[in-house]
């Protein structure tokens, strides 16, 4: 099967357009649940689902799901199933998440036009709030389906100004009912910019992720004492900050060591840092910060954790501070389904199109339906490896050549 380029093209351009702001390079959006901008997305979204004689359904999330059940089909067989998301970050790009959505729209397109005898009825997916930047939960409508999150909490979550999902969603009339059940599907594959630079760099056109990186989000406070910077001697100070630095310092050599071993994807990273009480004539009294821990071995995310814990024992045992640690947020990695792996594989060698294994060191919706289903993520190129930026951007070619894997993956799913 080959897919229709230019159509695909159309709808990613056309998609574009809403919440488009206007940049010096590149191109921008910002979709966030619930607004003006998220409602014109969906409502073109489900417009062209229709115009495909698909049926449609909305969630009590917002997840929409067009169903295409074949005359070939059985149509209580289980669905094979492929999507992504429409919202963004603030001024994100137009491909992270439009280009899976739509992709998985014009798979099934292509294959209504080849009159293919497909067996299992076809679902493309539009997940809420991925990005969990209007009400603070990513990959939340996911979540849901994954029923780790209820639809009566998700309904109750509320952004800066105080409103909740449900009022935010009701308002662009995308309040549904029930939800999404991915153990209802035969198998599912997301279609996603990769947003790092190796395939670019192997001039590769398809990624096929082995797994997805756990993570781990830790919370750390150093605590000392705060005193004046110009009379208290160094040699009777309890400085906060200095044994924070400490940790953190040994926080990146842990990583660097385990890379130098046996784990090379293993990554930390002390991304919020805030320094109490912040004057530049005071010893500093208290630091907090966040240590983010990722692999796709979950011993090794242990390890640094460990690692974390044991420098935080040591600074107090050096310095004098009192420090506290905890884990809010531990996510396993999840891997990859062989059979859906396979399938992308040999679609890909079958059209000649150049694929390589790699693993994704970001979330997508994908990790909340590893549980449930058999699945899949595919990457398409990212230049220079850019995304969550007005110039992220993935060539139409590489667009088209991922969709024509994709398409023919869910045949092959569908056709097992």
């Amino acid at each position: 099967m080959q897919i229709d380029a230019e159509r695909l093209q159309r709808d990613l351009e056309t998609n574009a357009q809403f919440g488009s702001v206007d940049v010096d390079d590149g191109h921008a959006r910002t979709v966030l649940t619930g607004t003006e901008a998220d409602k014109r997305a969906r409502e073109y979204f489900v417009r062209r689902l229709r115009e495909a004689e698909m049926d449609v359904r909305i969630d009590g999330v917002g997840n929409i799901v067009g169903r295409w059940v074949p005359e070939t089909a059985n149509p209580d067989s289980k669905a094979v199933a492929t999507g992504s998301h429409l919202d963004s970050v603030p001024e994100g790009g137009i491909f992270d998440g439009p280009l899976g959505v739509y992709a998985g729209l014009e798979a099934v397109r292509t294959m209504q036009d080849a009159n293919l005898a497909v067996r299992r009825p076809m679902e493309v997916v539009c997940f809420t709030e991925e990005e969990g930047q209007r009400f603070g939960v990513g990959a939340l409508g996911s979540a849901v389906a994954a029923e780790s999150l209820s639809i009566e909490d998700a309904h109750t979550l509320t952004d800066d100004q105080g409103t909740t999902l449900e009022t935010a969603l009701d308002s662009i009339g995308f309040l549904g009912e029930g939800r999404i059940h991915p153990e209802e599907w035969d198998s599912w594959l997301e279609l996603h910019i990769e947003q790092d630079t190796r395939l670019e760099a192997e001039n590769t056109s398809v990624g096929v992720v082995t797994a997805i990186t756990g993570i781990a989000r830790c919370t750390v406070s150093v605590t000392g004492e705060a005193n004046h910077a110009g009379t208290t001697l160094m040699t009777d100070r309890t400085d906060a900050l200095a044994a924070a630095s400490t940790v953190v310092n040994e926080i990146e050599t842990a990583a660097i060591q385990l890379n130098e071993q046996d784990a090379p994807t293993a990554v930390a990273t002390v991304g919020s840092f805030e320094v109490s009480p912040g004057a530049p004539n005071v010893v500093p009294g208290r630091v907090d910060f966040t240590v983010d821990v990722r692999d796709i071995s979950h011993k090794t995310m242990l390890d640094l954790i460990d690692r974390v814990q044991a420098s935080l024992e040591t600074v107090e045992a050096e310095r004098g501070v009192e420090t506290s640690f905890s884990l809010p947020r531990h996510r396993k990695p999840r891997e990859m389904s062989q059979r859906c792996r396979r399938a992308v594989h040999e679609t890909a060698t079958e059209a000649d199109i150049s694929a390589t294994d790699l693993h994704s060191g970001a979330a997508h919706d994908t990790m909340r339906l590893e549980p449930f289903t058999d699945v899949g993520l595919l990457f398409a190129p990212s230049t220079d490896g850019i995304s969550h930026n007005p110039l992220e951007w993935t060539d139409w070619e590489d667009c088209a050549n991922c969709t024509e894997v994709l398409a023919n993956s869910l045949f092959y799913l569908s056709d097992e």
